[in-house]
């Protein structure tokens, strides 16, 4: 069942990854390769975006939070030691609640382009906490694009919209005019972050865009996002390591893209000839509970047997169904989805399959040592 997606990108970062964190005055000379800059770069995009634009000759900065540990899965794999010849990445302290920390960071980088994906995006989450992700969903994107105006440097900018901004749809699809009516507090964040980087584009000259992108999920999703928790369980499900799946509303619709095709949307739109606004979505839509189905399916398994419903994960106000109309990000930018529903689906469980595998053994050999030790015990 395995395949070549469930290949595990993981390596030690080990304690000599703090080195790679810098202090602004130890940041290197810029160098004649494009420059980026991305918040965020820890999380699912962030970790694709990385790997493309390394592919594509940039030297990549990631801005990260100080914290007692690192919370760096994602991107271990492109770890490179800061005093080899040649590293292209690097990782810088700061914070989208800071603007003194994002002033430091684009006077020392002096970044070629500024990728803005950090946020708390968990819309679920949000509603828990309204003020917090208000701050760094909302009020972090405009400290950002006021640190590039005050620092007076040009850079190209890219906005991370979602088409949560579209909650209570007026019109299915949905498209770059289809008026906004969030449902969240992420999503009025979001609407936030999005018109201030349209009225920065306007007022300022910035070459600064929104990728007003749907749902985008990957092997490398959170597991508390509906797509990951369901391939997450199944698969642990099938091996008997749990028992069962507690889900919210099954019958919400979402248009379910992959992540490394959506990145790559993004470059894209910061390197076309003008600033715009895009959405990105593959103009497909599918249920919760299709997703449950082809997930369950692919490990045979009766998915009826095994997902209960839980009240608490029904949001306040939901977002029934979502759907894009990707055709101006076709026709501009030459974009397509490469990736299809059942293919996500299946790179997704084959992953996952693969970390249940690895739990399971590890389980055995804990059993067997303690029985082991047991044994002694007895002599």
């Amino acid at each position: 069942m395995l395949s070549k997606t469930s290949a595990l990108l993981k390596s030690t970062f080990s304690r000599r990854a703090q080195a790679s964190v810098l202090k602004y005055n130890q940041l290197s000379e810029p160098q004649m390769a494009k420059t980026a800059l991305i918040s965020g770069i820890t999380g699912q995009d962030g970790s694709f975006l990385t790997e493309l634009l390394l592919e594509k000759g940039y030297d990549v900065y990631g801005i990260i939070r100080r914290s007692s540990s690192f919370n760096t899965d994602r991107i271990d794999h492109l770890y490179q030691d800061p005093h080899e010849k040649g590293t292209r990445l690097r990782l810088v302290y700061g914070d989208l609640n800071d603007s003194s920390s994002l002033n430091m960071i684009l006077r020392q980088v002096q970044p070629d382009e500024i990728y803005n994906l950090g946020a708390q995006s968990h819309v679920r989450v949000s509603f828990d906490i309204p003020e917090y992700t208000g701050e760094v969903t909302g009020l972090g994107t405009v400290r950002f694009l006021e640190a590039i105006r005050e620092t007076g440097i040009r850079p190209r900018f890219y906005q991370a919209s979602s088409s949560e901004l579209y909650g209570k749809v007026a019109e299915t699809p949905q498209t770059e005019t289809t008026p906004f009516h969030p449902r969240s507090p992420y999503a009025c964040a979001k609407a936030y972050a999005y018109y201030i980087t349209v009225n920065y584009r306007e007022s300022y000259g910035m070459f600064a865009s929104n990728g007003i992108l749907f749902n985008h999920e990957s092997e490398r999703r959170g597991e508390t996002f509906v797509s990951r928790k369901i391939t997450r369980a199944a698969t642990r499900i099938k091996l008997g390591l749990q028992k069962k799946l507690y889900m919210g509303n099954l019958d919400a619709r979402r248009d379910w893209g992959y992540a490394r095709d959506y990145v790559e949307a993004m470059w894209m739109m910061l390197n076309a000839d003008e600033a715009d606004d895009y959405v990105i979505a593959t103009g497909e839509t599918h249920a919760v509970r299709e997703f449950i189905e082809k997930t369950f399916g692919y490990l045979d398994l009766d998915w009826q047997e095994y997902v209960e419903i839980d009240p608490r994960y029904f949001r306040p106000a939901e977002v029934d169904l979502l759907l894009g109309d990707a055709s101006k990000a076709r026709r501009q930018l030459g974009w397509e989805p490469k990736v299809s529903f059942e293919q996500l689906v299946k790179l997704m469980v084959d992953y996952d399959m693969g970390l249940a595998n690895q739990e399971a053994e590890a389980r055995a050999l804990n059993h067997k040592s303690a029985a082991t030790r047991a044994g002694w015990g007895s002599i």
